[in-house]
C-alpha cells in the first residue's frame, strides 16, 4: 500500500512558475516496474497525463507540456516533484500524483494507477 499526499498548488500568474509534490509513505520502488506519474484535470474536461517516471527516471511527457514541465524525484526522502515553468492560463487543473507497478508508465487511462493522491489545484491567471 502506497499513500501519496500532493502539495505546492496555488496560484500563479502567466509565465510564473509552481512546484508540485507528492510525498510517498513508501517508496513505490519496493514494488516492481514502479511508475510514479502526474496527471490533471481542468474543469469540464477529461483527465490528461502529464508527466512519468520510472526507477530510471523521466519516461514520458505530455507533448503539449515537454520542456515546460519537469518531473523528478528525491529517493532518499520518498518525494516526487513537478516543476512547472512558463504556465499558463490553460495549465489550471486539480494536479494528481498517482503510483503503479507493473502497468507500464504511460499516460492513458489503460492500465490504471492503482495509488491516487487528492490533488492539488494550480490557478493561473493571465
Amino acid at each position: 500500500q502506497v499513500e501519496l499526499t500532493e502539495s505546492g498548488g496555488g496560484s500563479a500568474q502567466a509565465g510564473g512558475s509552481l512546484t508540485l509534490s507528492c510525498a510517498a509513505t513508501r517508496s513505490p520502488s519496493r514494488y516492481t516496474n514502479f511508475c510514479v506519474g502526474w496527471f490533471r484535470r481542468a474543469p469540464g474536461k477529461e483527465r490528461e497525463g502529464v508527466a512519468a517516471l520510472d526507477s530510471n527516471g523521466p519516461v514520458n511527457y505530455a507533448d503539449s507540456l515537454k520542456g515546460r514541465f519537469t518531473i523528478s524525484q528525491d529517493k532518499s526522502k520518498n518525494i516526487f516533484y513537478l516543476q512547472m515553468n512558463s504556465l499558463k492560463p490553460e495549465d489550471t487543473a486539480m494536479y494528481y500524483c498517482a503510483a503503479r507497478s507493473n502497468g507500464g508508465c504511460g499516460l492513458g487511462r489503460i492500465p490504471p494507477y492503482n495509488y491516487w493522491g487528492q490533488g492539488t489545484q494550480v490557478t493561473v491567471s493571465s
